[in-house]
């Protein structure tokens, strides 16, 4: 297939987008909205590869009055022929190219100790004065403002200039541009959540708490600011007394089609690319987030499957959004479950909702107070969406699902490396003696047992007890584990072949059963279709002297086990 654009998988540079002519979603009206709100402070919080530092990139773009390494201005304006700002009127068209601009990235800051993480800001800072070396050939400085902006920018700077350097960059550009700044920090919180799980976060917070309050609330050289971030964090943690700071997040309507990809967006995509036949597929797997009442797509996860599609490498969606972090909050989620939230797991995994107060005021530390505050976390940053929203008793409560297969298998499958996690640890000897004994008894209240202190993880309740019993089974030494391999007439649940011929070989017919009344017949069931089906042909072709078969029957937390003991063949 001849494919005219290519597709930018992880490209963040607006600059880099346009130049390379990638395909580009156009979402240049979010500067129309911006100059229309007038906020002096606005944070955007939206999941993680939802286009916040792409949209960073596109207003520092626009914004910036760009001076070169040669202190000669830069016309940017050729980057937005025939995109859609330029429709926009002349009120917004003639801010372009206007303003300095401070961009200052926050997402490498993921060392494990707080002198590395606090170093890699600092590189960032400094990285930034650079960009703005001309200032230094300038008249427009006075020589003891240029010796300490020379300090900052060669790293000899002691912490207090640095946990001001926004602020005073931004004051020397004011001075040589006769304009007020315009300030960009992308992926704020990075720092704070790396620095909460690594030990240091107190540390990190009141840094972070001088560089932007500096910044963002006494600076006279600010024109307007924009932070982007997966979370909100509470003003009184980083953003003190900052009375001006406007907060966007997944809940609000405005700015609701800037972040994520658009019904007719997607659309157009899928047309241009030859792939319209991909639409259910790619709605089932990808879409259904919520921002404020607005349908959106995941961006991250549509360019990578478009592109494996057009690519032919693949003819079936992947969850490409699963890694891209370490789904922590999920697992914590999991590992921390009372019997009342493993039950709400298993209601979202069923594929209905639950209903939890909202709390965006609140920080890291705050993660693992309650219950109430991991869902806060996992709705926040794409996990969960809202479907229906109440008010009472002064509190915001949402009715929560998940919202696409993508973000399903994310659970299913930390569940069931938490499952595989927790049997390496637990005593199942008392288990594999009834089993390889004919305990049915033992074997039925030990697998009750289990099934009480574990999710249901499963689309389908028959594959997620034989995943449930398959992985119980793991430790159990000495014995070759097979499932739903072909013998006899049909294929057989589990078989457990002994490598010692004198040991009993085992099979286990699985059934489930919608009402605890059921289970009896179907145990029976499952005993008569080993024998239907002559699952025991091979085993007995091959010598072993006892076959023990068991039919068991599942219906919720409950099991029943029954056994038919093949032996003296």
């Amino acid at each position: 297939m001849d494919i005219k654009k290519a597709i930018p998988i992880g490209i963040e540079s607006y600059k880099e987008m346009i130049d390379r002519d990638y395909y580009y979603i156009d979402k240049t009206r979010l500067i129309v909205d911006l100059l229309t709100q007038k906020s002096k402070v606005t944070l955007f919080t939206r999941p993680r590869r939802f286009g916040k530092t792409l949209a960073q990139s596109m207003l520092r773009t626009f914004f910036e009055e760009e001076i070169d390494s040669d202190g000669k201005a830069v016309d940017n304006s050729g980057y937005f022929a025939g995109k859609k700002i330029m429709g926009a009127g002349v009120q917004y068209t003639e801010h372009m190219g206007k303003y300095p601009v401070i961009f200052l990235s926050m997402k490498s800051a993921k060392q494990p100790d707080f002198e590395m993480a606090y170093d890699s800001l600092l590189d960032e800072i400094i990285r930034e004065y650079d960009r703005h070396r001309y200032l230094l050939n300038s008249g427009s400085l006075a020589d003891d403002i240029k010796e300490r902006y020379s300090a900052i920018l060669s790293g000899k700077a002691g912490k207090a200039a640095y946990a001001k350097a926004l602020a005073f960059l931004s004051d020397c550009l004011e001075k040589y541009h006769h304009q007020k700044t315009i300030i960009l920090v992308d992926e704020y919180d990075v720092p704070l959540e790396n620095a909460y799980f690594k030990g240091f976060y107190k540390q990190m917070v009141d840094f972070m708490r001088s560089l932007l309050e500096s910044a963002l609330k006494t600076n006279d050289s600010l024109q307007f600011a924009v932070i982007t971030g997966c979370l909100r964090i509470s003003r009184e943690s980083i953003f003190t007394g900052l009375n001006n700071l406007k907060i966007n997040s997944v809940l609000d309507e405005s700015y609701s089609e800037f972040f994520g990809f658009m019904q007719d967006e997607i659309d157009s995509l899928l047309s241009f690319y030859g792939i319209g036949q991909k639409k259910e597929e790619i709605k089932e797997w990808y879409n259904g987030y919520l921002f404020g009442g607005t349908e959106v797509y995941n961006p991250w996860s549509i360019l990578n499957y478009v592109d494996d599609i057009v690519s032919h490498n693949t003819e079936f969606p992947k969850p490409y959004w699963s890694n891209t972090s370490s789904n922590s909050i999920i697992h914590e989620l999991v590992v921390k479950a009372d019997s009342s939230t493993v039950q709400e797991i298993e209601r979202l995994l069923a594929g209905k909702a639950i209903e939890k107060p909202i709390h965006e005021d609140i920080t890291y530390e705050d993660i693992y107070q309650s219950e109430d505050n991991l869902w806060n976390f996992l709705f926040f940053t794409g996990y969960l969406k809202a479907i229906r929203k109440r008010f009472e008793s002064r509190t915001i409560f949402l009715e929560m699902e998940i919202p696409n297969e993508e973000v399903m298998y994310i659970y299913e499958n930390t569940i069931q490396d938490w499952f595989q996690q927790k049997t390496k640890v637990l005593d199942l000897s008392g288990l594999y003696h009834a089993i390889l004994s004919g305990g049915t008894e033992t074997a039925e209240n030990l697998l009750k047992q289990q099934l009480r202190e574990s999710i249901s993880y499963m689309d389908s309740a028959e594959k997620f007890y034989h995943g449930f019993l398959l992985g119980l089974l793991g430790g159990l030494q000495d014995y070759r584990k097979k499932s739903n391999l072909e013998s006899g007439n049909g294929r057989y649940d589990i078989i457990l072949i002994p490598y010692d011929e004198q040991q009993p070989a085992v099979i286990l017919e699985l059934k489930r059963a919608k009402k605890f009344t059921e289970m009896e017949n179907l145990c029976q069931e499952a005993l008569k279709q080993i024998d239907e089906k002559k699952y025991t042909d091979a085993l007995i072709e091959e010598g072993y002297p006892r076959i023990l078969k068991y039919g068991i029957c599942f219906c919720k937390k409950s099991c029943m086990v029954k056994l038919a003991d093949t032996a003296g063949i």
